[in-house]
């Protein structure tokens, strides 16, 4: 996921003002260069090279971001982001149909520009659905209704004032539910569970914020078309309350999965069920295992109390056999002294 400061947000539209959020267009320009045909050697020359050329045409304009898409024989692809699909149409005068003269080189390159189409994933309509994997779970008149994302920031679906960054199902619900109203909302993030049957990878890192992945489904079909073509070629902007905004590229797509059908939500119930179950198992054998360390920590108390009883015994013995023995050794003495001196 990439996150940039966005430095005009002029043409962003409202997602949800309580928590400032803002769907703003994705503005790429795709700049073809076109390579001479020609049997003649040409001095080599870099990629870099042509892009500084690519630059100096739109100056003093500037893209956002530009990065080389594709290099043949035939041409160089480079897909450059501006801050607004205003500035692309410039960018694209600026562009389209200019030519490009390295230094050393006898023929001229051509730039074709043209706005760049954003991947977005075609979704089926109507019953066109029921024909799809996994249809045999899904009513034949069944319209999809359901949208996955990933790369939504944990941060900006967390609750103010919150010492975590855990993301809030019903804040996202308040979110999306500007589209219209949502039947089930899910967060894999959420469930400890899950994250042991899928490894935890349930979102990523950009720029900082650790991401998550959700699935939404709307009580109306209709509403999920409208969340789908709102969200196509959108970025997902946050705007301070200093004014200052970022924005981030968001996956958006149909649930294929059919994540909230019936067989879905019993194997996910019976897994977590199966979890459960080995939990409780690992607790049990964990207090057994504590008592039993108790047990033997007693034991080994009591052992070492017997211990030091009978070497206190021992000592009192060797102290009485001592003051025996010396008595014994005195008594001769005491007789000897008496008769030489009677009393």
């Amino acid at each position: 996921m990439t996150v940039t400061v966005v430095y005009d947000n002029s043409e962003a539209t409202e997602l949800c003002a309580a928590q400032h959020l803002y769907l703003k267009p994705i503005a790429k320009l795709m700049i073809n260069v076109l390579l001479p045909e020609s049997s003649e050697p040409m001095r080599p020359f870099s990629n870099w090279e042509v892009l500084d050329q690519l630059k100096s045409l739109i100056c003093p304009d500037q893209f956002t971001t530009v990065r080389l898409s594709k290099s043949t024989k035939d041409f160089i692809r480079f897909e450059g982001e501006a801050e607004t699909r205003s500035l692309v149409q410039i960018l694209k005068a600026k562009l389209h149909g200019k030519i490009i003269k390295l230094h050393g080189l006898k023929t001229d390159l051509k730039v074709v520009a043209t706005d760049a189409q954003g991947e977005w994933e075609r979704f089926p309509r109507e019953k066109e659905a029921s024909s799809s994997d996994g249809a045999e779970e899904q009513d034949q008149d069944k319209s999809p209704d359901s949208i996955y994302f990933e790369g939504l920031p944990c941060k900006w679906f967390a609750p103010k004032g919150s010492s975590g960054e855990k993301p809030c199902e019903e804040i996202l619900r308040v979110v999306f539910e500007s589209f219209g109203k949502i039947k089930n909302v899910d967060i894999p993030m959420l469930d400890p569970y899950r994250e042991v049957t899928t490894g935890g990878n349930f979102g990523g890192f950009g720029f900082g914020l650790q991401t998550f992945e959700a699935f939404i489904q709307y009580q109306e079909s209709t509403d999920f078309v409208k969340a789908m073509e709102s969200l196509r070629g959108m970025k997902l902007m946050l705007k301070g309350d200093d004014g200052k905004a970022l924005a981030c590229n968001i996956k958006v797509m149909f649930d294929r999965t059919k994540h909230f059908s019936e067989g879905a939500i019993r194997r996910r119930n019976q897994e977590r069920l199966k979890l459960q179950e080995l939990e409780e198992e690992r607790k049990k054998e964990k207090r057994r295992d504590e008592e039993e360390a108790a047990r033997k920590r007693k034991e080994e108390e009591r052992r070492a109390q017997e211990k030091r009883r009978r070497a206190r015994v021992r000592r009192r013995a060797l102290k009485e056999r001592d003051r025996h023995r010396q008595r014994k050794q005195k008594e001769p003495a005491k007789a000897e002294a008496a008769r030489i001196h009677p009393v």
